[in-house]
Protein backbone atom coordinates (compact mmCIF):
# COMPACT_ATOMS: atom_id res chain seq x y z
CA UNK A 1 0.00 0.00 0.00
CA UNK A 2 1.17 3.29 -1.19
CA UNK A 3 1.10 5.85 2.06
CA UNK A 4 0.44 8.45 -0.08
CA UNK A 5 -2.69 7.45 -2.02
CA UNK A 6 -2.70 9.76 -4.73
CA UNK A 7 0.90 9.33 -5.48
CA UNK A 8 1.63 5.67 -6.84
CA UNK A 9 4.31 3.37 -9.16
CA UNK A 10 2.79 0.18 -10.21
CA UNK A 11 -0.15 -1.58 -8.60
CA UNK A 12 -0.94 -2.16 -4.65
CA UNK A 13 -3.07 -0.63 -2.03
CA UNK A 14 -3.83 3.28 -1.91
CA UNK A 15 -4.18 2.98 -5.71
CA UNK A 16 -5.47 6.03 -6.69
CA UNK A 17 -4.28 7.89 -9.89
CA UNK A 18 -2.28 11.02 -10.07
CA UNK A 19 -4.11 13.61 -11.34
CA UNK A 20 -1.21 15.35 -13.13
CA UNK A 21 -1.32 11.58 -15.38
CA UNK A 22 -4.42 12.48 -16.79
CA UNK A 23 -7.03 10.64 -14.21
CA UNK A 24 -9.28 11.94 -11.91
CA UNK A 25 -10.63 9.62 -9.18
CA UNK A 26 -13.59 11.67 -7.56
CA UNK A 27 -15.35 11.43 -4.11
CA UNK A 28 -18.80 11.20 -4.93
CA UNK A 29 -20.98 13.11 -2.29
CA UNK A 30 -24.13 11.83 -2.80
CA UNK A 31 -23.36 8.19 -4.86
CA UNK A 32 -24.72 8.32 -7.95
CA UNK A 33 -24.43 11.87 -9.64
CA UNK A 34 -23.31 11.81 -13.11
CA UNK A 35 -19.80 13.69 -13.26
CA UNK A 36 -18.67 15.87 -15.81
CA UNK A 37 -15.23 15.68 -18.04
CA UNK A 38 -12.95 18.54 -17.09
CA UNK A 39 -9.32 19.70 -18.64
CA UNK A 40 -6.00 18.82 -16.09
CA UNK A 41 -2.88 20.07 -16.27
CA UNK A 42 -1.64 17.79 -19.07
CA UNK A 43 -5.04 17.37 -21.23
CA UNK A 44 -8.14 15.89 -20.65
CA UNK A 45 -9.49 14.13 -17.71
CA UNK A 46 -11.00 11.04 -17.13
CA UNK A 47 -13.85 11.21 -14.58
CA UNK A 48 -15.11 7.89 -13.65
CA UNK A 49 -18.98 7.68 -13.06
CA UNK A 50 -21.35 5.45 -11.52
CA UNK A 51 -22.66 2.86 -13.60
CA UNK A 52 -25.50 1.28 -11.53
CA UNK A 53 -25.90 -2.44 -10.67
CA UNK A 54 -24.34 -5.17 -12.93
CA UNK A 55 -27.45 -6.87 -14.41
CA UNK A 56 -28.05 -10.07 -13.08
CA UNK A 57 -31.06 -12.28 -14.40
CA UNK A 58 -33.52 -13.37 -12.17
CA UNK A 59 -35.53 -16.90 -12.74
CA UNK A 60 -38.36 -17.03 -10.02
CA UNK A 61 -36.02 -17.08 -6.76
CA UNK A 62 -32.70 -17.93 -8.72
CA UNK A 63 -30.54 -14.97 -9.27
CA UNK A 64 -28.31 -15.51 -12.18
CA UNK A 65 -24.67 -14.62 -13.35
CA UNK A 66 -24.31 -11.94 -15.89
CA UNK A 67 -23.51 -13.20 -19.38
CA UNK A 68 -24.09 -16.56 -17.87
CA UNK A 69 -27.12 -18.58 -19.15
CA UNK A 70 -28.39 -20.78 -15.94
CA UNK A 71 -28.61 -24.00 -17.30
CA UNK A 72 -24.37 -23.73 -17.54
CA UNK A 73 -24.06 -23.83 -13.85
CA UNK A 74 -24.03 -26.73 -13.15
CA UNK A 75 -22.14 -28.16 -10.20
CA UNK A 76 -19.07 -29.21 -13.04
CA UNK A 77 -19.06 -25.81 -14.35
CA UNK A 78 -18.85 -24.11 -10.92
CA UNK A 79 -16.52 -26.29 -9.35
CA UNK A 80 -13.81 -24.84 -12.49
CA UNK A 81 -14.99 -21.67 -11.54
CA UNK A 82 -14.55 -21.08 -7.65
CA UNK A 83 -14.71 -17.19 -7.14
CA UNK A 84 -18.17 -17.85 -8.90
CA UNK A 85 -19.81 -20.44 -6.58
CA UNK A 86 -18.67 -19.02 -3.30
CA UNK A 87 -19.27 -15.85 -4.27
CA UNK A 88 -22.85 -16.84 -5.51
CA UNK A 89 -23.16 -19.07 -1.99
CA UNK A 90 -22.10 -15.63 0.15
CA UNK A 91 -24.98 -13.54 -1.93
CA UNK A 92 -27.87 -16.29 -1.03
CA UNK A 93 -26.19 -16.53 2.52
CA UNK A 94 -26.27 -12.69 2.89
CA UNK A 95 -29.71 -11.60 1.48
CA UNK A 96 -30.79 -14.45 4.38
CA UNK A 97 -28.84 -12.25 6.95
CA UNK A 98 -26.45 -15.25 7.46
CA UNK A 99 -23.51 -12.74 8.11
CA UNK A 100 -21.31 -15.36 9.37
CA UNK A 101 -21.58 -18.04 6.59
CA UNK A 102 -21.82 -14.50 4.44
CA UNK A 103 -18.61 -13.40 5.43
CA UNK A 104 -16.56 -17.26 4.59
CA UNK A 105 -18.07 -17.81 1.51
CA UNK A 106 -16.67 -13.98 0.06
CA UNK A 107 -13.51 -14.74 1.56
CA UNK A 108 -13.19 -18.04 -0.20
CA UNK A 109 -14.24 -16.50 -3.71
CA UNK A 110 -11.64 -13.28 -2.82
CA UNK A 111 -9.14 -15.90 -2.76
CA UNK A 112 -9.51 -16.43 -6.64
CA UNK A 113 -9.37 -12.55 -7.35
CA UNK A 114 -13.26 -12.17 -7.12
CA UNK A 115 -13.29 -8.33 -7.02
CA UNK A 116 -17.41 -8.12 -6.03
CA UNK A 117 -16.59 -10.77 -3.01
CA UNK A 118 -13.94 -8.16 -2.13
CA UNK A 119 -16.47 -5.59 -2.66
CA UNK A 120 -19.00 -7.10 -0.48
CA UNK A 121 -16.76 -7.91 2.10
CA UNK A 122 -15.83 -4.35 2.19
CA UNK A 123 -19.30 -3.37 3.13
CA UNK A 124 -19.45 -5.72 5.91
CA UNK A 125 -16.86 -4.62 7.90
CA UNK A 126 -18.01 -0.73 6.95
CA UNK A 127 -21.11 -1.20 8.25
CA UNK A 128 -20.68 -3.98 10.93
CA UNK A 129 -22.49 -6.12 9.51
CA UNK A 130 -21.50 -10.14 10.66
CA UNK A 131 -18.61 -8.97 12.13
CA UNK A 132 -17.42 -5.91 14.23
CA UNK A 133 -17.42 -2.49 12.28
CA UNK A 134 -13.93 -1.65 10.98
CA UNK A 135 -13.91 1.11 8.79
CA UNK A 136 -10.04 0.71 7.92
CA UNK A 137 -10.56 -2.75 6.89
CA UNK A 138 -13.59 -1.83 5.11
CA UNK A 139 -11.35 -0.05 2.84
CA UNK A 140 -8.86 -2.20 2.73
CA UNK A 141 -11.46 -4.65 1.06
CA UNK A 142 -12.51 -2.11 -1.25
CA UNK A 143 -9.57 -0.85 -2.50
CA UNK A 144 -8.70 -4.52 -2.79
CA UNK A 145 -12.12 -4.26 -4.96
CA UNK A 146 -10.61 -1.83 -7.15
CA UNK A 147 -7.46 -3.35 -7.97
CA UNK A 148 -8.47 -3.11 -11.83
CA UNK A 149 -9.99 0.33 -11.48
CA UNK A 150 -13.48 -0.79 -11.83
CA UNK A 151 -15.72 2.23 -12.00
CA UNK A 152 -18.31 1.53 -9.38
CA UNK A 153 -15.88 -0.04 -6.98
CA UNK A 154 -13.01 2.67 -7.50
CA UNK A 155 -15.65 5.50 -6.61
CA UNK A 156 -17.13 3.19 -3.29
CA UNK A 157 -13.52 3.24 -2.42
CA UNK A 158 -12.54 6.92 -2.78
CA UNK A 159 -15.74 7.71 -0.64
CA UNK A 160 -14.86 5.19 2.37
CA UNK A 161 -10.92 7.07 2.08
CA UNK A 162 -12.56 10.64 2.60
CA UNK A 163 -14.54 9.16 5.30
CA UNK A 164 -11.21 8.00 7.34
CA UNK A 165 -9.59 10.14 9.89
CA UNK A 166 -5.95 10.44 9.28
CA UNK A 167 -5.30 7.57 11.89
CA UNK A 168 -7.66 5.39 10.50
CA UNK A 169 -5.98 5.87 6.94
CA UNK A 170 -2.83 5.12 8.18
CA UNK A 171 -3.82 2.16 9.97
CA UNK A 172 -5.61 1.04 6.68
CA UNK A 173 -2.39 1.41 5.00
CA UNK A 174 -0.56 -0.80 7.40
CA UNK A 175 -3.28 -3.44 7.78
CA UNK A 176 -3.38 -3.85 3.86
CA UNK A 177 -0.17 -4.98 3.65
CA UNK A 178 -1.01 -8.87 4.46
CA UNK A 179 -4.48 -8.54 2.60
CA UNK A 180 -2.82 -7.54 -0.35
CA UNK A 181 -0.32 -10.24 -0.33
CA UNK A 182 -3.24 -13.10 0.32
CA UNK A 183 -5.83 -11.69 -2.19
CA UNK A 184 -4.14 -9.10 -4.76
CA UNK A 185 -4.20 -9.58 -8.05
CA UNK A 186 -0.72 -11.17 -8.38
CA UNK A 187 -1.38 -13.76 -5.78
CA UNK A 188 -5.22 -14.27 -6.54
CA UNK A 189 -5.22 -14.88 -10.39
CA UNK A 190 -3.02 -17.91 -10.16
CA UNK A 191 -4.82 -20.09 -8.12
CA UNK A 192 -8.00 -19.36 -10.34
CA UNK A 193 -5.87 -20.18 -13.59
CA UNK A 194 -4.38 -23.40 -12.20
CA UNK A 195 -8.27 -24.82 -12.11
CA UNK A 196 -9.15 -23.41 -15.21
CA UNK A 197 -6.69 -25.21 -16.85
CA UNK A 198 -7.12 -28.38 -14.92
CA UNK A 199 -10.87 -28.49 -15.10
CA UNK A 200 -10.51 -27.23 -18.60
CA UNK A 201 -8.41 -29.82 -20.01
CA UNK A 202 -11.68 -32.37 -18.49
CA UNK A 203 -13.97 -30.59 -20.57
CA UNK A 204 -11.99 -30.05 -23.77
CA UNK A 205 -9.97 -33.34 -23.96
CA UNK A 206 -12.42 -36.00 -25.01
CA UNK A 207 -13.37 -33.39 -27.85
CA UNK A 208 -12.48 -32.86 -31.37
CA UNK A 209 -13.63 -30.94 -34.30
CA UNK A 210 -16.97 -28.71 -34.35
CA UNK A 211 -19.04 -29.17 -31.19
CA UNK A 212 -21.84 -26.84 -32.84
CA UNK A 213 -24.62 -29.38 -33.11
CA UNK A 214 -23.65 -31.16 -29.68
CA UNK A 215 -25.99 -30.57 -27.05
CA UNK A 216 -25.98 -30.79 -23.48
CA UNK A 217 -28.65 -31.77 -20.88
CA UNK A 218 -27.86 -30.25 -17.30
CA UNK A 219 -28.15 -32.99 -14.39
CA UNK A 220 -27.30 -30.76 -11.97
CA UNK A 221 -27.72 -26.21 -11.69
CA UNK A 222 -31.09 -24.24 -11.83
CA UNK A 223 -32.43 -25.67 -14.59
CA UNK A 224 -31.93 -29.48 -13.73
CA UNK A 225 -34.87 -31.39 -14.70
CA UNK A 226 -36.32 -28.68 -16.18
CA UNK A 227 -36.16 -30.69 -20.05
CA UNK A 228 -33.32 -27.97 -20.45
CA UNK A 229 -30.43 -28.31 -23.47
CA UNK A 230 -27.80 -26.11 -24.45
CA UNK A 231 -25.65 -25.77 -26.83
CA UNK A 232 -22.04 -27.41 -26.39
CA UNK A 233 -20.29 -24.40 -28.07
CA UNK A 234 -21.94 -22.52 -25.48
CA UNK A 235 -20.46 -24.17 -22.65
CA UNK A 236 -16.93 -24.50 -23.62
CA UNK A 237 -17.06 -21.06 -24.71
CA UNK A 238 -13.29 -19.89 -24.67
CA UNK A 239 -14.06 -16.82 -22.44
CA UNK A 240 -15.18 -19.32 -19.68
CA UNK A 241 -11.99 -22.00 -19.36
CA UNK A 242 -8.95 -19.79 -21.06
CA UNK A 243 -7.19 -18.03 -18.35
CA UNK A 244 -6.51 -14.81 -20.27
CA UNK A 245 -9.82 -14.84 -21.90
CA UNK A 246 -11.52 -15.20 -18.64
CA UNK A 247 -9.98 -12.04 -17.55
CA UNK A 248 -10.68 -9.95 -20.81
CA UNK A 249 -14.48 -11.48 -20.23
CA UNK A 250 -14.58 -10.15 -16.29
CA UNK A 251 -13.52 -6.59 -16.94
CA UNK A 252 -16.14 -6.53 -19.92
CA UNK A 253 -19.15 -7.79 -17.36
CA UNK A 254 -17.55 -4.77 -14.43
CA UNK A 255 -16.52 -2.13 -16.72
CA UNK A 256 -19.98 -2.48 -18.89
CA UNK A 257 -21.71 0.23 -19.44
CA UNK A 258 -25.18 1.20 -17.70
CA UNK A 259 -28.33 0.87 -20.08
CA UNK A 260 -29.97 3.23 -21.88
CA UNK A 261 -34.03 3.82 -21.89
CA UNK A 262 -35.96 5.51 -23.95
CA UNK A 263 -39.04 7.03 -23.61
CA UNK A 264 -41.37 6.94 -26.64
CA UNK A 265 -44.32 8.39 -24.77
CA UNK A 266 -47.82 6.98 -24.55
CA UNK A 267 -49.38 4.68 -27.51
CA UNK A 268 -51.52 7.75 -29.57
CA UNK A 269 -54.58 6.39 -32.58
CA UNK A 270 -53.50 6.28 -35.84
CA UNK A 271 -56.31 8.09 -38.27
CA UNK A 272 -56.22 5.80 -41.12
CA UNK A 273 -54.09 7.07 -44.34
CA UNK A 274 -51.83 8.95 -42.03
Amino acid sequence: MNPNPFERSGPGLGLRRNPRAGWILAALLPLGFPLAASTGPSGPVRVLQWEGEVERPTFGSYVGEPDIAPELLTEGFLAAHPDIRWRREGLHAFHHKRYDEAHTMFRRAASYADKASMAMLAEMYWKGLGVAQDKPMGYVWMDLAAERLYPNFTILRESYWGQLSKAEQDAAIDRGQALLAEFGDDAAKPRLERILRTEGRKVTGSRTGSVGFVRIIPMTGPMAGKGTTLRADDYYRKDYWEPARYWVWQDEVWKAPQKENVDVGDVEPVKAGD
